[in-house]
C-alpha cells in the first residue's frame, strides 16, 4: 500500500519571501558598491533612531572645564570650544540631516510628480505654463536657489525643508514628464480609454505606477544633494538654528578659528557629511543599474 506523503508544502508567502531574499542576495553580489552605500545609509539611520541609547552626553549641554578636549576615552571624538561632546552632536546631527534630507526629497518629489504628470499627460497650454515655471526654477543652481528661499523664509527646520525642496522640483518634473509623454501613447492607455476610464484615473492608476522606477532613482540621488545643501545652509547660518546640532553649523563654528589647534572639530563633522552623501550616491547608482532596463545584462 502506498504511503501518503503528508509533508507540508511551502506557502505562497514563504516562496515569495525566498524569492525576494534571493533577488536581494543576487543584487548585493552583483553591485558591491551599492551594498556598501546601503550599509552606510543604514548606519546613519540607526544612529538617528537610537541616538538616545548610543550616546552618553547631552549634545547641547556645555561644560567650560572640558572645552577643546582632544579625542580620548571619555570623549571619543573630543569636545568643542563650549565643552560639548562631538560624538553626541554628530549622532544627533544625523537626525537633523536625515529629517531635512528625507523631508525635502519627499516634498520635492511629490510636487515634481504632480507637475510632471500633469504637464506630460494633459499637454497643451498646461504643459507650456508648467515647463516655463520649471525652466525658471532650473535656471538657478540648486544651492543658489536654496539660499534665496532660506533667506526669505528664515532659519527653521520646516523652512529649511521647504527651501531645499523647491529647487528639487524641476529635476523630478522633467523626468516624470518625459516618461509620461512616452507612456500616454502606449496601447494599455488606449485600452483604458476604450473601456470608459476617466483621464484622471488613467493617469493615476496606469501611467503614474510606470514612472516609479526612474522616480526612485532620482529621489535617491537627490537625497544626497539635499543633505549636502542642508549642511551648506547651516554653515552659512541659514539652515537649522541652534540649539539643534547640525553638521554644517558644527563646521561653521570651528572651521576658521580652531582648525589648527583643534582639527577634530572639522574632521569628524566633515567626515560625517562626506560619508552620508557618498553612501546615498553609491546606493542611487546601484538602484539605477537595477531598475533601468537599458543597463541590465
Amino acid at each position: 500500500m502506498a504511503i501518503l506523503d503528508i509533508t507540508p508544502t511551502p506557502t505562497a508567502e514563504v516562496a515569495s519571501a525566498d524569492t525576494l531574499w534571493t533577488k536581494i542576495r543576487y543584487h548585493a553580489v552583483a553591485h558591491p558598491l551599492g551594498l556598501a552605500g546601503a550599509v552606510i545609509m543604514l548606519v546613519f539611520v540607526f544612529a538617528a533612531v537610537f541616538a538616545d541609547f548610543i550616546t552618553a552626553y547631552d549634545p547641547v549641554a556645555t561644560n567650560a572645564a572640558i572645552s577643546l578636549l582632544p579625542p580620548g576615552h571619555a570623549h571619543p571624538l573630543g569636545t568643542d570650544a563650549m565643552g560639548r561632546d562631538i560624538y553626541s552632536r554628530i549622532v544627533y546631527g544625523a537626525r537633523i540631516s536625515l529629517a531635512v534630507g528625507l523631508g525635502s526629497t519627499a516634498l520635492g518629489s511629490i510636487l515634481g510628480v504632480i507637475l510632471g504628470l500633469a504637464s506630460g499627460y494633459i499637454g497643451g497650454w498646461i504643459d507650456l505654463v508648467i515647463q516655463r515655471i520649471v525652466d525658471i526654477l532650473q535656471a538657478m543652481p540648486l544651492l543658489v536657489l536654496a539660499l534665496v528661499m532660506a533667506a526669505s523664509l528664515g532659519p527653521a527646520l520646516g523652512n529649511t525643508i521647504v527651501a531645499i525642496a523647491i529647487p528639487l522640483i524641476p529635476y523630478t518634473a522633467r523626468v516624470i514628464r518625459s516618461n509620461t509623454l512616452a507612456l500616454r501613447e502606449q496601447p494599455f492607455v488606449e485600452a483604458a480609454r476604450a473601456v470608459g476610464m476617466s483621464e484622471l484615473r488613467i493617469a493615476v492608476r496606469h501611467v503614474l505606477p510606470n514612472t516609479l522606477a526612474p522616480l526612485i532613482v532620482i529621489a535617491t540621488a537627490q537625497l544626497g544633494a539635499a543633505i549636502l545643501t542642508e549642511a551648506s545652509l547651516s554653515f552659512l547660518g541659514l539652515g537649522v538654528p541652534e540649539p539643534h546640532p547640525s553638521w554644517g553649523r558644527m563646521l561653521s563654528e570651528s572651521a576658521a578659528e580652531y582648525v589648527r589647534v583643534a582639527p577634530w572639530l572639522v574632521v569628524f563633522p566633515g567626515l560625517a557629511i562626506s560619508l552620508a552623501v557618498f553612501g546615498t550616491n553609491l546606493f542611487g547608482d546601484a538602484l539605477r543599474d537595477i531598475l533601468d532596463p537599458r543597463l541590465r545584462d
